[in-house]
């Protein structure tokens, strides 16, 4: 494939030195906005999907975590390729904007469908996962990866990254779980037919079309909120053609940094655990803490109260420590904590099911735990979007679209991973599907918080060394944008 030759656009110094001031609070809120969109499908895919599938329709757990695997196959080169794209595409819209814009109404409807699966035989429900899992993975990468590529071009501030990242955490958080408390509070409420709420079928049918006009509307404001920025975001590089080859030897040249590489490995651990953990947790509430509808109601609820510490504690802890020193410290405290209430459980040590003490106690645990969760994750985002400036005194290119591919697609195969890892536990411990609380085996239960604990504890503590690698900070920041500067001043 080939293209024609173009000019080179550079920004002068001055204009670049412009995206250094602080953004306004109306941007920040369409930006962050946005997020909504991946959340409501990160918290379907993550805490919903398996549940569904596995015990709702009656999937063997096992094919559930399968197909979405597979999805994972198909999704392994739409993501830098995606980012490569949108880093060298030029139209009047920029080159972000017209990903955004296309992939609105796909990726809503097609999430709307997910939840509509056909009274199908296995083997057929199985391929209509597969498909459906591909589709939607595959437009919101189209959507995701541009938008988040915004970041870093709204702003080079050191701190300012942070903030908006955390408006961008915490819209994707309270997205996704705003849906979930719609879901246990209007839709999977229990009923004669249905005396746990979460096995009501038509109130997942329900959650996938409102859900997916919410994700439609999610991404036309963040579009349309950030669309008169365009012509004050970085123009794209000059290309002779590309083919390919050419497509992922940059790529690899982009990503071939050590501090990015250290946030690489930290970012698939921890997605590999989270994807772990989310896969599992109405599994765990339902079966192993043996909550009420009620309580997962509230559970979900408590969601909203974490994402708003989040909001807090990521911007204070980076001015206070720098983003390295903060997300380990994050780390440490939320990884140590996350996993101990199963340990004293399997040790006898927490109180009964049904006991009034047991859910405030795990209730506090973790929405404080969740809270440093969401902090260190929206550092992360931060600490890539400084990498782009470290790229490009390295490179020659400014390639955001490459860099938050990387991770888009760490955090999509690694959740897809942990689903698959999840069902694989459940197969393991014999676990029933479909089966109400009382009809799964002591022995299931107790083997599956066996299982749960040491991978989690695995997975954290690979995360936290990988991280330790990271050699990017505030000074070395600054440095990368004086060297730019003076060469984009050499220019003019």
């Amino acid at each position: 494939m080939r293209i024609r030759r173009v000019e080179k656009i550079t920004l002068p110094s001055s204009d670049r030195n412009t995206t250094a001031r602080p953004l306004s609070l109306g941007l920040r809120m369409t930006f962050g906005f946005g997020a909504v969109a991946y959340g409501i499908k990160d918290n379907g895919f993550a805490y919903f999907l398996l549940l569904f599938y596995g015990t709702v329709v009656g999937l063997e757990p096992a094919l559930v975590g399968t197909a979405l695997l597979i999805a994972l196959v198909f999704d392994a080169l739409s993501d830098p390729v995606v980012g490569y794209w949108s880093d060298n595409t030029r139209s009047r819209w920029g080159r972000r904007h017209p990903f955004m814009y296309a992939a609105a109404v796909p990726v809503a409807f097609c999430y709307s469908l997910l939840w509509q699966p056909p009274d199908w035989s296995d083997e057929a429900l199985f391929l209509y996962l597969v498909v459906l899992a591909v589709l939607i993975r595959a437009l919101i990468t189209v959507y995701e990866t541009p938008s988040s590529a915004l970041m870093p071009e709204l702003t080079t501030d050191y701190d300012e990254r942070t903030t908006i990242q955390a408006w961008r955490s915490f819209f994707g958080w309270t997205g996704g779980a705003g849906m979930a408390v719609f879901m246990y509070a209007f839709l999977l409420v229990p009923s004669d037919r249905y005396p746990i709420g979460t096995f009501n079928r038509d109130g997942y049918e329900t959650y996938g079309m409102i859900s997916g006009g919410v994700i439609l509307v999610a991404i036309l404001v963040s579009a349309l909120g950030t669309h008169h920025r365009i012509g004050s975001l970085t123009a794209p590089p000059p290309r002779d053609h590309f083919g390919v080859k050419a497509v992922f030897r940059e790529v690899f040249e982009t990503l071939r940094d050590k501090s990015f590489f250290a946030l690489f490995i930290s970012s698939i651990a921890s997605a590999a655990a989270t994807g772990l953990t989310a896969a599992l947790t109405f599994i765990m509430l339902t079966y192993f803490w043996a909550f009420s509808s009620l309580e997962i109601f509230y559970w979900t609820l408590l969601v909203l109260v974490s994402a708003s510490m989040g909001f807090f504690i990521a911007p204070w802890a980076s001015k206070r420590w720098g983003k390295k020193g903060a997300a380990l410290r994050l780390g440490v405290l939320a990884f140590t904590v996350q996993p101990l209430p199963v340990v004293f459980r399997l040790m006898g040590w927490m109180p009964d099911n049904g006991d009034p003490i047991l859910f405030p106690i795990l209730a506090t645990v973790n929405t404080i735990d969740l809270g440093l969760i969401i902090a260190m994750q929206a550092i992360f985002f931060s600490m890539l979007a400084d990498l782009v400036e470290h790229s490009e005194v390295r490179t020659g290119r400014r390639s955001e679209g490459v860099l938050f591919s990387a991770l888009t697609f760490i955090r999509k195969t690694n959740q897809g991973i942990g689903a698959f890892a999840a069902g694989l536990m459940l197969q393991a411990a014999a676990f029933p599907g479909g089966a109400l609380p009382e009809e799964v085996p002591t022995e299931s239960v107790i083997q599956l918080g066996t299982f749960l604990v040491p991978s989690q504890w695995l997975l954290w503590a690979i995360m936290l060394t990988a991280l330790a690698f990271y050699r990017l900070d505030r000074q070395q920041h600054d440095a990368n944008l004086e060297t730019i500067g003076a060469r984009d001043g050499s220019r003019v």
